[in-house]
């Protein structure tokens, strides 16, 4: 059997806030330090993301999601054979945030979480993936909830502290949803991932746990985006030219290519290694942010709404994450 996506839904909070708005919330919070005026949205690209409500958690967002990806092929979470909550979020450390989103859903299937920072999704749907072809299950919803907001440092003491906590500034908050059915021809027919683990210093959230269980200055966002990017640069772009040497097939061949995106710049970086025609992708990111392990299905779920891809259309999914870890996917809708 293979693993075919049947539904991809995404949900966006309501209320976005522009990157002048987050300069201007440092400056009024710093007390001292004030960013240079536009410097969030030159270096990134983006010029809005989402902020959701105070009364919302992680579970919520990918709640709201699968309701629509349910409702798209009219199943009832009673339908659902297993459900996977894949997010760099959390509502609590325990019980799994699965099990919150299962009981708020109205599903009875066995759950668990799977962490990965922003690969945390695609890692739940490699899952998913080999479930069905080993004939576990027939239908996992793989779903998350990001909820990045609720760890950004505003209030910053100088232009080091503002630089190591700019990752946060350019996260946005948001859920989305896959349903994976089993199916006898089509769906997902590769995979491959690779990690580079020396550099997970590069960034971090370190706040919940045994290094530091309790300090509140250790629960925002701190990182290195040079150490980062030349990480990623490191791993290099063999993980993905291999999987089109192995499947003798081109980025033309793909209706949607969907790259994980962070900054702008860096998206036409990655673009132009891997060599990814530009009409291939779908840039979410200006007006979305970085959506952290919703990016992808937000942009598969994006560019179905536009009608750019459909059932027998083929496309890609490329994942890079903290940690550092990088992954591909190729599936026929």
């Amino acid at each position: 059997m293979r693993a075919r996506i049947t539904a991809v839904a995404a949900h966006l909070p309501g209320r976005t806030v522009t990157s002048a708005e987050v300069e201007a919330r440092v400056a009024a919070e710093s007390g001292g330090y004030r960013p240079h005026p536009t410097i969030v949205r030159r270096l990134t690209g983006i010029r809005t993301r989402h902020v959701m409500d105070d009364g919302e958690q992680a579970s919520d967002l990918a709640v709201a999601a699968a309701r629509r990806a349910l409702a798209e092929r009219a199943t009832h979470p009673a339908g659902i054979d297993l459900l996977i909550f894949g997010s760099a979020s959390q509502d609590l450390i325990e019980p799994a945030t699965a099990h919150i989103v299962a009981a708020k859903l109205g599903a009875s299937c066995p759950v668990f979480d799977v962490k990965n920072a922003c690969n945390s999704f695609l890692n739940g749907l490699q899952i998913a993936d080999a479930l069905i072809r080993t004939g576990q299950h027939e239908r996992v919803l793989v779903c998350t909830g990001e909820s990045p907001s609720r760890a950004i440092r505003w209030k910053v003491r100088d232009r080091a502290q503002f630089a190591d906590a700019f990752a946060g500034y350019t996260l946005s908050d948001g859920g989305a949803a896959m349903l994976v059915e089993a199916a006898p021809d089509g769906g997902i027919f590769y995979r491959d991932f690779a990690a580079v683990s020396t550099a997970w210093r590069a960034g971090t959230l370190p706040a919940g746990g045994s290094m530091h269980p309790r300090d509140p200055d250790f629960t925002y966002f701190s990182g290195d985006g040079r150490r980062l990017k030349d990480a990623f640069a490191g791993g290099g772009a063999e993980l993905f030219t291999t999987a089109l040497e192995k499947t003798g097939l081109t980025w033309d061949d793909f209706a949607v290519v969907a790259v994980h995106q962070v900054t702008v710049p860096y998206l036409e970086v990655l673009r132009a290694t891997l060599g990814i025609p530009a009409d291939r992708l779908v840039v979410t990111l200006p007006d979305h942010g970085n959506v952290a392990s919703a990016s992808l299905p937000l942009q598969l779920a994006t560019a179905i709404g536009e009608g750019r891809c459909g059932p027998g259309d083929r496309v890609a999914l490329v994942g890079l994450a903290g940690g550092i870890s990088l992954g591909v996917m190729f599936a026929e809708l």
